[in-house]
Formats: C-alpha cells, sequence, structure tokens
C-alpha cells in the first residue's frame, strides 16, 4: 500500500491529507473497505398462502423467520414479503413486472404452483407461467430460487410425478436454483396432521422453522 506525506512548509495539513487520500482511493492506491457479502442482498418473495402467513400470527411464519436469520447471518440483507393467499402463477406473472421495478430484488424467492394443481390448471399454464417469472427476474439481474411443490397422492401417481416435475424442468432450463420439495418433512412426516391447521392444507406455527430450513441451504448459496 502507497504511503501518502502530504506537508506545507515542513508542517502536515489535515485539509490536504483528506485531499490526497481521497484521490488515492479513487485512483486505486489504497483499498477500498470490503462491503460483507449480502449487505446489499434484496430478496423478494412471491408466492401463495403458504408464505403469506394464513391463519398464523403476524411474524411466526417462515419469511418473518428468514428476514431473523438473516440479520444474524447476513446483516443489511433485507425481505420483501409479496405473498398472497390463493395466488396462482398466473397471477404471479401478472404482478412479477411492477415488484421488479419497485424493490429491484437481487434474488427472488417463488413459491407458487400449489393452488394451480388444486383449481385443475394445465401443467402447460403452470410450466409457462413459471419459465416467464424466471426469466423475468433473471433479466432484472436477480438470481431465482424456486420452492417445489407436490400434490397428494389421490391426484394419481402420472400426474403427482408431472407436477414435480415442472419445477425441476424450469430450474434446468433457465439454470435456476431449486428447493425439491418445500413442505418435506411436514407434508410427508409420519403423522403430517400434527404439523397443519385445522384445515389440512396450510402448516401451523410450529412448521415454520422446518420451512426456513427446508429453504435456507439453496438461498445461502446464492447470497454467497
Amino acid at each position: 500500500m502507497a504511503v501518502l506525506s502530504v506537508r506545507h512548509g515542513g508542517r502536515f495539513r489535515r485539509r490536504d491529507f483528506i485531499a490526497a487520500t481521497a484521490g488515492a482511493l479513487l485512483s486505486g492506491l489504497l483499498p477500498l473497505p470490503a462491503r460483507a457479502a449480502g449487505s446489499n442482498a434484496v430478496i423478494l418473495v412471491v408466492g401463495d398462502s403458504l408464505s403469506a402467513e394464513y391463519g398464523l400470527a403476524r411474524g411466526t411464519g417462515w419469511v418473518p423467520l428468514l428476514q431473523a436469520r438473516l440479520a444474524k447471518e447476513v446483516p443489511g440483507a433485507r425481505v420483501v414479503n409479496a405473498s398472497i393467499s390463493g395466488d396462482t402463477t398466473s397471477g404471479g406473472r401478472t404482478r412479477l413486472a411492477t415488484l421488479l421495478s419497485q424493490h429491484k430484488p437481487t434474488h427472488v424467492v417463488i413459491e407458487l404452483g400449489g393452488n394451480d394443481a388444486l383449481r385443475g390448471l394445465p401443467l402447460s399454464m403452470t410450466e409457462d407461467n413459471l419459465t416467464q417469472m424466471t426469466v423475468a427476474a433473471q433479466k432484472a439481474g436477480a438470481k431465482v430460487l424456486l420452492l417445489g411443490m407436490q400434490v397428494p397422492p389421490n391426484y394419481g401417481a402420472a400426474y403427482t410425478k408431472q407436477f414435480s416435475g415442472v419445477f425441476e424442468q424450469v430450474a434446468k432450463k433457465q439454470k435456476a436454483a431449486l428447493v425439491p420439495f418445500f413442505l418435506k418433512g411436514v407434508a410427508d412426516a409420519a403423522d403430517p396432521t400434527a404439523q397443519f391447521q385445522a384445515d389440512r392444507i396450510h402448516p401451523n406455527a410450529g412448521a415454520q422453522p422446518r420451512l426456513l430450513d427446508n429453504v435456507w441451504p439453496a438461498l445461502k448459496k446464492l447470497l454467497a
């Protein structure tokens, strides 16, 4: 590192030292302070009721828990939760452009698709919507993480396999990160009803830390 000496009449002058130091920083003589990894990260979560704290006390869902974890592990990073209960991939696709423009996220987490299956929407539509959302976020400069979903066995083995495969195909084709099954350890637990609300559709407060743990490893890699 260069050593700067600025004198005036045999004496150091503070303003000259400041000016010279600033010049050295700009010219590369002195290294700029390193910014902590992820300190400027803005994580946009676009999801449905699973991320919108449906039936939960505010602050107990996995998204607020994510913000709390980031405060400890990636100080300065912040989360924008744009999840809406009942939303589909079509709804998410429709409102994504505005969200990208408004929040300028560095990372986008897409947690949509479950309601598409519940409404019997074509798998081709779900795949196209997820693809377009992923592409739009990437073009805006964000890294994308898809949260994969699965449907109950009563939908039929063929449909169940095809539905989960949609998320894998989109992630692979668009080179996005993927959590294969967002509800792993909850919906497929020995007694899944113990971790769900009375409707047996939405995970309860006790399941939220597990949901975060399912997301965190993949998201942490993107934040590195």
